[in-house]
Parts: C-alpha cells; sequence; structure tokens
C-alpha cells in the first residue's frame, strides 16, 4: 500500500463531517473530494492538534 496517513479514518471522516463533504467520501471515496476540501481537512487537522497541545501544557 502507500505510506499510512497521519490521520485516523476515523478523524479524516469526523473532519469531513464537520467541513460537509463526508457524503461525497461516502459515495466516491477520498479520491472524489475536492483539493479545497483535502487542504481544508490539513488546516482543520492541525488547528485541532495545535488546541491539544495546548490543552496539555496547562497545569
Amino acid at each position: 500500500m502507500g505510506r499510512r496517513s497521519m490521520m485516523s479514518n476515523q478523524l479524516k471522516e469526523e473532519i469531513a463531517k464537520e467541513l460537509g463533504f463526508y457524503d461525497t467520501v461516502q459515495q466516491e471515496g477520498w479520491g472524489g473530494i475536492k483539493a479545497r476540501d483535502a487542504g481544508n481537512m490539513v488546516k482543520r487537522a492541525i488547528e485541532m492538534a495545535e488546541q491539544g497541545m495546548q490543552q496539555k501544557d496547562r497545569p
């Protein structure tokens, strides 16, 4: 297979639902989403990771 994705499928599906293109993923697979949607998904995952790190840093 290819290299493993940094994001779990569960996380990708959660973000796709949040951003409103999960129906496309269900119909066409991940290859069916627009480049912009893929970019927004990555941006959202980074935001979520940063928020998670900030919460860990708090005493």
